[in-house]
């Protein structure tokens, strides 16, 4: 079954793509610096989301980490 059509397989993508967005514009910000705007605007949003709301977003991952880890 597709991520799209799963809400957990959903969820964990966008979590994962929060986490990746964000640790890569700490590595290297001028790749996403340049691209505020347009289709590609949404990876620096998505580094915006992972660098403020960190504690939360790492609460998350920890609970779909488990979520995976113990469902049947």
């Amino acid at each position: 079954m597709s991520a799209i059509f799963n809400f957990q397989s959903l969820l964990t993508v966008i979590l994962l793509l929060i986490c990746t967005c964000a640790y890569l514009r700490a590595m290297a910000p001028s790749l996403l610096d340049k691209n505020k705007t347009g289709f590609l605007g949404i990876f620096w949003k998505c580094a915006r989301i992972g660098e403020r709301k960190s504690p939360y977003v790492a609460v998350c991952c920890v609970i779909m980490a488990l979520s995976i880890l113990f469902s049947d």
